[in-house]
């Protein structure tokens, strides 16, 4: 429970459906500081309110070396991670499903929009699209496993829109109800990713050269952790014309601009696979790929390369494909998951 009207909610509907609930919240940042206090403290009043327990469990250790590390490294190395997806792999559904276990639950559940279904034909637990589709989450939830998948609720999952979510909340009297969404990193709340890096190194970004394709020198950057693919504006630079981020080298420290149209690229390669509907790749299949969270789902055949990576081939050349972010497979004919890997 984070201190929000999802998790509030979600645990509600599931002391309405039965089960016997627990709320957990997760400590993860030292420097959370006020803001982490209360959103711990409003989870606190809202169990009190539905007469369950609240536990705090300390992950700070494990959130520094598998989310703020690794969210640090990958901007270093000129890539763009998604700290949320590593969130959920290596906290929420790993250390915190273990911590769970310990107190002697059956399931873990969050307040996610998604919806995890048993198939009995594939002997597979299958990860569908929220009924919301504004709200669904399903994309920072590829990398479940099958045993994860099977510990795991969503009860979110079949509510029509966040205004149903918020709604229930009033009706039960929960503080949380017209609590604001996070929309910001949860580490980062100004979203000022460069000097959060500069802060955690202790290190000032190295200026570099913005190039071309050809290698030409066609200015000056602040560094290559300021930088993103498909980035057009805060570039510090004006050319006369639209420029774009196109490429990122850590190597040589250069950041490669591209005139309007140079951002979109048609094919990708994906590795650390991970499938949810099907046990492996073995051949290659017709899909609806996403590229980031915000981007619509594009047709796309998925082709192995070999037993970790493959390559995506758009339909219909797709913006900013960012190495370090997700790519994320779901049916032609459905609303499921099929998997998903991160773009190399």
């Amino acid at each position: 429970m984070s201190g929000g009207v999802d998790s509030s909610v979600a645990a509600a509907l599931l002391i309405k459906q039965g089960y016997e609930v627990t709320g957990l919240t997760m400590r993860l940042w030292d420097n959370d500081g006020e803001e982490g206090c209360l959103a711990a403290d409003d989870a606190k009043k809202v169990c009190e309110k539905l007469g369950i327990e609240h536990y705090v469990a300390d992950f700070r250790e494990s959130f520094r070396q598998n989310v703020i590390e690794y969210f640090v490294d990958e901007y270093q190395n000129g890539r763009t991670p998604n700290p949320c997806i590593v969130c959920n792999k290596f906290l929420k559904f790993d250390e915190m499903l273990k911590f769970t276990e310990k107190l002697g639950a059956d399931y873990i559940a969050t307040g996610h929009y998604a919806k995890i279904e048993y198939d009995e034909a594939s002997g597979r637990y299958l990860l569908k699209n929220a009924d919301s589709a504004e709200k669904d989450q399903t994309y920072v939830l590829y990398s479940l496993t099958q045993e994860q998948l099977s510990k795991i609720l969503m009860p979110l999952g079949e509510l029509e829109s966040k205004a149903q979510t918020r709604k229930i909340a009033e009706e039960l009297g929960l503080l949380t109800a017209k609590k604001a969404d996070s929309m910001e990193i949860c580490f980062i709340p100004d979203k000022d990713y460069a000097s959060f890096i500069e802060r955690h190194t202790g290190k000032s970004a190295e200026e570099g050269c913005f190039v071309d394709a050809q290698g030409n020198v066609l200015g000056r950057h602040k560094g290559i952790i300021h930088y993103t693919i498909g980035q057009r504006k805060g570039l510090g630079v004006t050319f006369g014309k639209p420029m774009f981020v196109t490429g990122i080298n850590s190597r040589t420290n250069e950041v490669v601009l591209g005139e309007k149209g140079t951002e979109f690229s048609d094919s990708l390669i994906a590795d650390n696979l991970n499938f949810i509907s099907i046990e492996e790749l073995s051949k290659p299949i017709e899909a609806l790929a996403k590229v980031r969270y915000s981007a619509k789902p594009a047709k796309a055949t998925v082709v192995p390369v070999d037993k970790t990576s493959a390559r995506v081939e758009f339909e219909v050349p797709q913006r900013a494909v960012t190495p370090g972010q997700a790519v994320v497979f779901y049916e032609m004919c459905g609303n499921g998951v099929i998997g998903g890997g991160i773009i190399r």
